[in-house]
């Protein structure tokens, strides 16, 4: 079985595309396994070749990359989506995390950043681009006063939350915790449902909030572990 990164390259600009895959063939850890030019080939793809990570651009005609992330993040197991965009617009950053993305990178990014995000989005760590991650603060400081939820959190979750704030993987979790990566995925699964919440990147971005977890636990754009 293939230790490589496999991903899938969405864009409606094939020489983006082009370029993309041309930087990822230099380094030995990754494949692409495919490619699509609007929002619904990527949905098709993402179904028939289960890729480990999706690269998303967000303006694209049929159905745009916010939708798209929505849809294979809820239809395809274990995959990751990095956005690849150049707005940096909030009706554009917070629909996109909201949908799944778990990491969000600028177009004019360097090729050491993109290969870098992809490894870290793979282990399924959140990826923010600098300027992005400035308006998810502003946005942790200005939260929504509407509820949550009235179902709280066990002792037990409230650990696993705060390891997932801190980028951590099932696998990680449950060594810390010495339980099974199963028991790890039900709480986050519980996690997310208890808090009305979409993706492990929302999870962190509440226990920022909540002040369960400080912005340096949380690995910056572009940062090994």
């Amino acid at each position: 079985m293939s230790s490589k990164i496999r991903v899938l390259l969405v864009d409606d600009h094939a020489i983006v595309r082009k370029g993309i895959a041309a930087l990822l063939a230099t380094e030995p850890d990754f494949e692409v396994v495919g490619e699509a030019s609007d929002g619904a080939e990527a949905i098709a793809k993402a179904q028939a070749l289960r890729p480990d990570v999706v690269m998303m651009d967000l303006v694209m005609p049929k159905v745009d990359g916010i939708e798209a992330t929505r849809q294979i993040t809820s239809q395809v197991k274990n995959v990751r989506i990095l956005v690849l965009t150049s707005f940096a617009a909030d009706d554009k950053v917070f629909p996109a995390i909201k949908a799944g993305a778990l990491g969000y990178l600028l177009k004019d990014s360097g090729p050491l950043e993109l290969v870098q995000a992809i490894r870290q989005v793979h282990r399924g760590q959140p990826s923010l681009e600098p300027s992005i991650a400035s308006k998810v603060l502003f946005e942790l400081a200005h939260p929504s006063k509407d509820q949550l939820t009235t179902d709280p959190l066990t002792g037990r979750e409230m650990e696993v939350l705060r390891l997932v704030a801190q980028g951590r993987s099932n696998r990680e979790i449950a060594e810390r915790l010495v339980i099974t990566e199963l028991t790890v995925s039900t709480h986050v699964s519980n996690i997310l449902g208890k808090l009305h919440l979409a993706s492990r990147t929302q999870a962190a971005l509440f226990a920022l909030r909540e002040g369960l977890a400080s912005l340096d636990d949380i690995p910056s754009f572009g940062e090994e572990p």
